[in-house]
This record gives C-alpha cells, structure tokens and sequence, in this order.
C-alpha cells in the first residue's frame, strides 16, 4: 500500500494518465530500437506498395510509375534541372534504376520515421489501422505537388491524359502504404 500511495505522491500514476506514450523504462523501446522499427515498418509498407504495383500489372494491365524515372530525375539535380518537360524523355542517366529503387524504398523509410515520431511507441507495441491509413492517404500529397509537378505531369496529374484516374490510383497506392506500415508493425509486434 505505501508503495501505491508512494507512487501518487511522485506523480508516476499521474503521468501515466496524462501520457499514453509512458511506459516503464523496460518497456519503452531504446532510440536505436525504436528507429529500426520504423525503418523495418518503413521497408515493409514498400514492399506492400510494390506488391499493389505488381497486382494492377499483372492481373489488371495497369502499369505503375517506372523507379528508373525517379533516379533519371534524381540523377539531373546536380546539373540544376529539378523540372522537366516529360522526365521519360529526358536524357537516360547511368545507373538510373539502382538510384530510382533505393530512392523509393529511402522515401518509404522516411515516410515511416516520420509516422512512427508522431503516433509514438504506444502505436509500435499495439499498431492500429486507422492511423497508419490515414497518415498513408495524407503522403499523397507528395506526388501530387513535388514529383508529378516535376516530372511534367502537372500538379496532382493535371497534364496526363487521365488526371482523375491518376489522382486514384496514386490515392490507392499511398493507401496501400498506410497498410502496409499497419500491417509491418503486426508483423514486428508479433515476431519482433
């Protein structure tokens, strides 16, 4: 009993109130950890967004944006060019692809440090849906203002023959990334 009233007193019952996030210091991951979570969660939501990407080719004959486009595009920053008039004609750069596919899974590792900060460690030890849907379907916002733009295709699309069958399907991937950092964090909550 003085233990518990001990506890009152120094306010460890009241910050577990005020602070879903306060967890024993055994419990709490240690930053490291905690960072290669989220970068496991990040790698993980990646690959989900590349298994969507290979259903709508495969089954559908929906064809999705080419990696080696976003390495051409990263690859002619340095000579100045950050907007193209069409980045698929825009001149081929040596090692375009390599560069494209570590930039992708670099943005899905990013996009998971940044969702992983904000929901907190209480998300990692019981990962809900909800969050991780809803922060996927706000990282649309991305393509639609920087790469896209970039790329020649207009803001969210604008330029391309379909813009509102673009702006779904870049929608519905960045919802399957959502998932994907849900269904990662299942997967590392259960064999982590």
């Amino acid at each position: 009993m003085r233990a518990v009233s001990s506890m009152f007193q120094s306010g460890e019952c009241h910050e577990s109130a005020r602070n879903p996030d306060h967890l024993p210091t055994s419990d709490r991951p240690m930053p490291a950890q905690f960072a290669m979570h989220a970068i496991l969660v990040g790698v993980g939501a990646t690959v989900v967004i590349d298994l969507w990407a290979l259903f709508l080719k495969r089954v559908l004959g929906i064809s999705s944006l080419s990696y080696c486009l976003l390495g051409r595009w990263i690859l002619h920053m340095p000579s100045g060019t950050f907007m193209h008039r069409g980045i698929a004609t825009a001149d081929a750069k040596r090692h375009e692809c390599a560069v494209g596919w570590a930039a992708h899974y670099s943005i899905g590792i990013a996009f998971a440090l940044t969702f992983v900060l904000l929901a907190g460690s209480s998300w990692l030890a019981a990962p809900r849906l909800l969050p991780a849907l809803a922060f996927g379907v706000v990282t649309v916002i991305v393509p639609y203002f920087t790469l896209q733009p970039a790329f020649g295709l207009g803001i969210a699309a604008s330029r391309t023959p379909s813009p509102k069958r673009a702006r779904v399907k870049s929608l519905l991937t960045h919802a399957w990334f959502g998932i994907g950092l849900y269904l990662s964090a299942l997967l590392l909550h259960q064999f982590g």
